[in-house]
This record gives C-alpha cells, sequence and structure tokens, in this order.
C-alpha cells in the first residue's frame, strides 16, 4: 500500500479538547456525564440525555459459510494464559454465535451488529450447494446489521452478490424451498467495487446507523488486490479501488451530511506476533503486535474514521494502530468461521456527534459451545441438512487419521497435489506433476466421524468443506526455466511480503531458504522432478486447477502455458482418487510433508 499524504481538518474536532479539561473525570470505557444525571428539561420536565452515550458495536468477519461448528483445527482458538500458557478451546457454529451476541446486547440500548466481509464463499456444503442462500438466512437472524463485502462474495460474480443482497431464486438452480429467497436484510457495503461502465459502486458505499439522536456511518470495502484472488469470471466488468482513498472519499461525504462517528469495515488484515486471540498487540507499544497491509491501510485513513473493523487474514487482534495525525485508533479483527466475536463500546458525545476515541474499548470473546444451542439457528441448520442429506452423506473415501490443513506443506494439500496428479495421468498419461493453491485448501478431513458414517469414512459434505470452489483441473506444458519461476513466486512479487508456498504433488521436492530473501528462498539448484534436477529446456506437462491457470494468486507465470486442456472439477478429482486408493479396510493415509525442506 502506497503512502496517501492526509490533509487534517482545519478544524479540529472539540472531543480531545474537551475531553483534557475533563481529564479528572473521564475514565477509559466510559466517561463521566457532562450534566447532573437527573437534569430536566426546563419547559416540559423530561429527563435530558446524558452528554456521552456508549454505543455497543459487535462484530465478526470471514464466516465462509460456517453454520456448523468447523470441525479439527478449523473449530479451535487459542487462549494465551496468565502464566504464559497456551490452551485451546472449541469454538464456532450459529447455534453458539446467535447464543453469544443475544447475550451480549443484553442491557445495551444501543447497540450494533457489523461484520468485515467474506461472510459467504468457500461455504461447506449446507450453505455452499445452495448458493449460500442459507447463511444469508442465519445472518438475517444473527440480526447484522451491516456488512462490507469481501473477495469471497465476489466467487460467482456480480449478479449473485446483488441476488443475495436483493433475493430471489437462483437463475438456473431455481428455488429450494416453496419460498422465494427474501436477500439480506443488512446491507452489503462495496464503495471500492465499481462498475467498468458507469464508474459507480456496485452497491452501497456507505450506511447510517440512527437511534434517536445518535448517529454512526459504516462505509465498507474490500481488499484493492481482490482481482488477484478471485477467477477472472467473478470479477468481470469491475474495478476495485484503493482502500484508503475510497474511505477517505466517503468520510467527506459522510461529514458532509452531519455524520461525524465513523467506523470502516474493511475486508483486509494484519498478521499478530501470536495466534492467541487473546494476545496483546499493543505490547510494547501501540500496535507493536501486529503486521500486514492493514497497518499501512490504518495509518493513512482519516483521522474522521474512529474505529476499524477488519478480516480477510483470518486472524484475531484488538489493537490501536496511530492514524495519520498520530492518535491511536482501534483495529479490530475476529479471526474466521465464527469461532470469535468483538465486543467494542464507541462512546458517542452527543455534543460534538463525534465518538471520544480515548474512551474507546475493545475485546475479542470466544464463541464456545457450551453455551444452550439457539433453537432458531438448530431448526434452519436441520432444515438446509435435510435437503443436502442425499448428496452429502455419500461416502467417498476412508482415512486412517487426520489429515490437516496446517503448515507450509500441509497433508491435505499434498493430498489435493496427488488427486490432481493422478487425474490428470488419466486426462495425458505425459502428466508430470500437479501444483495445488494453499488458500484453495479450505479444511482438512477429520478421522472422527461428524454423523452417523463412522470414524475414518469420508463424506462428500466432507470433501466438499475441503474444495468447495468448482475450480477445474487444468493442463498445461511449461518450459523447465517456466516451472522454475512459478516455484520463485511464490516468494516474489505480490507474494514477497505474504508468501503463497504451493502445494506439490509426489516427486517434486526442493529446499525454501526462509533465511533468505525474495526469489532466492527457493533454491533453483535444489528442484528436482523423481530426483532428476528440473532442466529449464525442458518441456513439463502441468496439472492445476482453473484458478491457478489462469495466473490467479499472483502466479503470472501460471497464466502463460501452452497446449492447454481443461478436465472435470477438483472435487470430482479429489473424490475418484480416494475412491480409487482407500477402503474400509485399507484406509489412506495422511501424506508426509517432506517435498519440502525448509531452512529458517
Amino acid at each position: 500500500m502506497p503512502a496517501i499524504s492526509q490533509q487534517h481538518p482545519s478544524r479540529r474536532r472539540r472531543t480531545h479538547r474537551l475531553l483534557a479539561a475533563a481529564a479528572g473525570l473521564a475514565t477509559v470505557g466510559a466517561l463521566a456525564a457532562a450534566m447532573p444525571a437527573d437534569a430536566h428539561d426546563a419547559k416540559y420536565g423530561h429527563p435530558l440525555p446524558s452528554r456521552y452515550q456508549d454505543v455497543q458495536l459487535l462484530s465478526f468477519n470471514d464466516l465462509h459459510g460456517n453454520l456448523e461448528p468447523p470441525s479439527g483445527s478449523s473449530g479451535r482458538v487459542t487462549e494465551l494464559q496468565a502464566d504464559g500458557t497456551t490452551k485451546t478451546i472449541d469454538a464456532g457454529g450459529v447455534e453458539y454465535l446467535a447464543t453469544h451476541l443475544r447475550e451480549a446486547r443484553k442491557g445495551k440500548a444501543y447497540s450494533i451488529t457489523a461484520a468485515g466481509g467474506d461472510m459467504v464463499g468457500a461455504s461447506p456444503l449446507i450453505s455452499g450447494l445452495f448458493h449460500d442462500e442459507p447463511t444469508i438466512e442465519a445472518l438475517n437472524k444473527l440480526d447484522l446489521d451491516v456488512t462490507s463485502v469481501g473477495n469471497h462474495e465476489f466467487d460467482e460474480g456480480a449478479k449473485e452478490l446483488t441476488r443475495l443482497q436483493n433475493g430471489g431464486c437462483h437463475p438456473t438452480a431455481g428455488c429450494y424451498t416453496d419460498e422465494e429467497f427474501g436477500g439480506a436484510d443488512f446491507p452489503y457495503l462495496a464503495a471500492n467495487v465499481l462498475n467498468e461502465k458507469t464508474g459507480k459502486p456496485i452497491l452501497k458505499p456507505y450506511w447510517v446507523w440512527k437511534k434517536k439522536d445518535v448517529k454512526i456511518g459504516f462505509i465498507g470495502v474490500t481488499l484493492e488486490g481482490t482481482p488477484g484472488i478471485v477467477s477472472a469470471d467473478g470479477v468481470k466488468g469491475l474495478t476495485f479501488k484503493d482502500e484508503v482513498e475510497t474511505i477517505n472519499k466517503y468520510a467527506k461525504v459522510l461529514q458532509a451530511q452531519g455524520v461525524k462517528s465513523i467506523v470502516a469495515l474493511i475486508h483486509e488484515g494484519g498478521f499478530p506476533a501470536s495466534t492467541s486471540y487473546n494476545y496483546n498487540c499493543d505490547s510494547p507499544g501501540a500496535g507493536d503486535g501486529i503486521s500486514g497491509p492493514i497497518v499501512d491501510i490504518a495509518k493513512n485513513i482519516t483521522p474522521a474514521v474512529d474505529a476499524l473493523v477488519t478480516g480477510h487474514t483470518h486472524t484475531a487482534y484488538v489493537c490501536t494502530v496511530n492514524d495519520p495525525s498520530g492518535k491511536p485508533r482501534m483495529v479490530t479483527s475476529a479471526a474466521s468461521f465464527g469461532r470469535l466475536y468483538t465486543d467494542t463500546t464507541l462512546t458517542y458525545d452527543r455534543w460534538t456527534g463525534d465518538i471520544a476515541r480515548t474512551a474507546v474499548k475493545s475485546a475479542n470473546h470466544v464463541v464456545t459451545r457450551t453455551v444452550a444451542k439457539a433453537p432458531d439457528m438448530t431448526e434452519l441448520i436441520s432444515k438446509w441438512n435435510t435437503l443436502a442429506a442425499p448428496i452429502g452423506n455419500r461416502p467417498i473415501g476412508y482415512i486412517s487419521a487426520d489429515i490437516t490443513n496446517s503448515g507450509t506443506e500441509s497433508p491435505m494439500g499434498d493430498l489435493i497435489a496427488d488427486a490432481q496428479l493422478a487425474y490428470g495421468r488419466q486426462l495425458d498419461p505425459e502428466t508430470d506433476l500437479a501444483l495445488m493453491n494453499p488458500g484453495g485448501v479450505r479444511a482438512g478431513l477429520t478421522y472422527a466421524a461428524k454423523g452417523a458414517e463412522g470414524d475414518g469414512v469420508v463424506t462428500y459434505a466432507e470433501g466438499f468443506t475441503v474444495q468447495p470452489f468448482a475450480n477445474t483441473v487444468n493442463l498445461q506444458d511449461f518450459t523447465g526455466a517456466q516451472l522454475i519461476q512459478v516455484l520463485k513466486e511464490q516468494v516474489s512479487g505480490t507474494n514477497t511480503a505474504a508468501p503463497k508456498i504451493l502445494q506439490p504433488s509426489s516427486g517434486l521436492t526442493y529446499t525454501l531458504d526462509l533465511t533468505k530473501t525474495g526469489a532466492d528462498r527457493v533454491v533453483t539448484d535444489s528442484i528436482k522432478l523423481n530426483g532428476t534436477a528440473i532442466d529449464p529446456a525442458a518441456t513439463y506437462r502441468v496439472a492445476t486447477n482453473s484458478f491457478l491457470a489462469g495466473g490467479g494468486d499472483g502466479f503470472t507465470t501460471l497464466g502463460l502455458g501452452t497446449n492447454d486442456l481443461v478436465g472435470t472439477d477438483d472435487l470430482a478429482a479429489l473424490e475418484q482418487y480416494l475412491t480409487a486408493n482407500s477402503s474400509a479396510t485399507n484406509p489412506i493415509a495422511p501424506p508426509v510433508t517432506n517435498r519440502i525442506t525448509i531452512v529458517q
């Protein structure tokens, strides 16, 4: 993100001067009222409102249609203990999220619920099979007030996103129940997503929450780099603008309308120094424990914006990052999959119409599964599971242990690459290797039975959760020099700061030296196929999914292949591989992750 100069408003907001004068009366989290609590309007005898009004902002992000509790590590969070140790807690599931949010709202007369994008897309079967209508229904029941779009909201294109907003049956699948899909009760905000032809946002750029005399504006954006991580069809006809410039633009629009309290919903995030959800990323100083794109964004967004709700990186943090005027501003993210929610107190100053920023407090809370399930969510899940059961419960393979999607090279990633290599060789026996993008591996496979299928049984629904995008398996020819360049693009170019390590099929090996920088981190002389060094002049037949074959995730060289051959969808390839290579008496074991040698 390039640095963007920020012009400070000529009129300084009065909030900070007033707070300084009242320092003896103020405490972080709540400010003493400037008037007596029992002050009355002299003419009518009515109680006067306090000058300061605490507004609760509940937020979450990156739900990805996880209505049921996610399995394995995707359904756990790490909690830092007072003695420095950590423990894991089972978390997530909208039956529990609903209970937690409803409990948190009790006694809060002023409460808003907002989200930071990727509510849908890359969803498990219960939602993805029905084009995420179940998730929109669940979010309506959660009383979500507003969300930004995320990159995954564009997986099926702008027209489908508009349908999720406005309702109506799917154009090809039709209606799934007797009732026509009603759409979202909350606005999706897409301030920086423009129609190429009109130059205007495809959905609302901002929204204003009002209750009595309190007004808070919300601006929603997704990451500018969305076209690089979504299929070309999904973003066709769209332009994605800079996040900072867009937010600053609409902050001025809101101010001109008299809205001075502003929250930005940003589908872009950071990387805290700890994976524990309750890690203090303001230690030793404000924002010292967080890095990544959101830091530069936060430093350049106008001080008129009072708080940032973020997402995309699936990490958890509650940090303060200084705005362009040098004052701290709250930046939050609630991990992913509904495992956490953030509770932020925004103290609204009725005299100025602004948020008293020094009084803002925030914390992430675990969506534990020890509370009662929300009955309406249980009913919703049961309804959609019943419709999905004939497809989802079908066994497609057997495993001997958990096959996780964690690590630089993951067992699940290796398994998918092996499946695509095997399928590629069915299409063309000359296929040499396969490469799988890590972001396409949405989950692992869990040995413990999720339902009545039995331990070790892999169902179609579980496979769908792993690979929900319906990409095709594509074959292309590359020179050895191009293949080497592809591997170097994992750690260079747009992937320099946040490497994307492709998952290799069996036989492809190399060394990743993290003590070096840029493209040099991939050691050229170590790249071998079946023990033989890659020949720069030779031709190699490579299987990838259609997203990578189009140059996605910054792998521009993968978009230059020749002799293209398009096969079936990637989930079908995985299903074929599991069916052919496993049985109840001879289950498949997790691949050993020894294809990439990592030097640290």
